[in-house]
């Protein structure tokens, strides 16, 4: 929502609430300041019932009466607006406690403090801090990339957005464009999972290989968001963690100990080389390409095709 939008709405529900008899859209557009730059009474009138329209789809209960000159009159009574008493049990409250403090890294941690106050108010007492309720590790999100905000608000707006992206075997970053769905965190590392519109197919976005700044784009979304976003499971698999086949590598000795704690085996050739044997599932080429000469594959094929593939796609770069 544009923030112009964003602020006449604000002010037409305050002026709604805080009336005490029904104001008629004369009365209204005298006073909000978006109304009075409206071009013409037509347009002025198409822009008070879309924002009328869009306060209702909020929630807003807006009643329409006729006032004394037979004019109609609208308003917002605050006994019909008003929200039933939140009631938290101890475990619900420490858990949204913890929701609200993991931000404190990002910028949000201004709005989550405030939450947190509410959330005191509302039954989290002041004497229960939520991380002995729920042990003794303080638990955070860390918020290092400076591509999380503007993508998480794309997300909570359904907004298109591009950047420039550098995928791990590529020597320069390529531009996407991308309908944003899920921000997640996985192993430390931020994850966005959407739409690739140039490749027609959803992908998933490491955070700190995005370069340069994040630009929103206009316009609606061109594929249907799914109802479960499964950007671990994704991720997951692109780091082996899925394993449904068996690599066999050579690695030189005394390096590559990532690859040696998923080996299921490990062979001592001689010559400063090992032998491993390694699970993976998909993505494991990518992650090879990354270890250099230190890593050399036997088999199957397919992998180590796919890994002079890539190694001389970084050569050409």
């Amino acid at each position: 929502m544009a923030i112009a939008k964003a602020e006449r709405l604000m002010n037409l529900a305050l002026c709604l609430l805080g009336t005490r008899r029904p104001l008629s859209k004369r009365e209204l557009r005298e006073s909000i300041e978006a109304y009075l730059e409206a071009s013409s009474d037509d347009s002025f009138n198409r822009m008070f019932e879309r924002d009328k329209d869009d306060l209702r789809e909020l929630g807003l209960v807006i009643e329409t009466v006729e006032n004394l000159d037979g004019e109609v009159g609208y308003l917002a009574r605050r006994d019909s607006n008003r929200l039933p008493p939140i009631t938290l049990d101890a475990e619900e409250a420490a858990a949204l406690g913890l929701a609200a403090k993991v931000w404190q890294q990002a910028r949000l941690a201004g709005a989550a403090s405030g939450a947190l106050q509410k959330l005191r108010a509302a039954g989290l007492p002041e004497d229960v801090d939520p991380y002995e309720a729920h042990g003794a590790l303080e638990p955070r999100i860390p918020v290092h990339e400076a591509a999380f905000e503007p993508l998480m608000l794309a997300c909570r707006d359904r907004r298109p957005v591009a950047f420039d992206y550098r995928k791990a075997t590529a020597a320069r970053p390529e531009p996407r464009l991308v309908e944003p769905w899920a921000l997640e965190c996985w192993r430390g590392h931020w994850y966005l999972a959407g739409w690739d519109r140039d490749r027609g197919a959803e992908r998933v976005f490491r955070l700190s290989r995005i370069t340069g700044k994040v630009r929103t784009r206009g316009g609606k979304y061109t594929a249907q968001v799914p109802d479960v976003v499964t950007v671990r499971e994704t991720v997951a698999s692109w780091a082996g963690d899925i394993a449904d086949r068996s690599a066999l590598i050579r690695l030189r000795s005394g390096s590559g100990y990532p690859l040696r704690a998923k080996a299921a085996s490990v062979r001592e050739l001689g010559d400063g080389w090992d032998e491993l044997e390694i699970p993976y599932g998909h993505g494991l080429d990518a992650w090879l390409v990354e270890f250099g000469p230190d890593v050399v594959v036997l088999e199957p094929a397919e992998l180590r095709a796919d890994v002079v593939d890539r190694l001389r796609a970084v050569a050409k770069g």
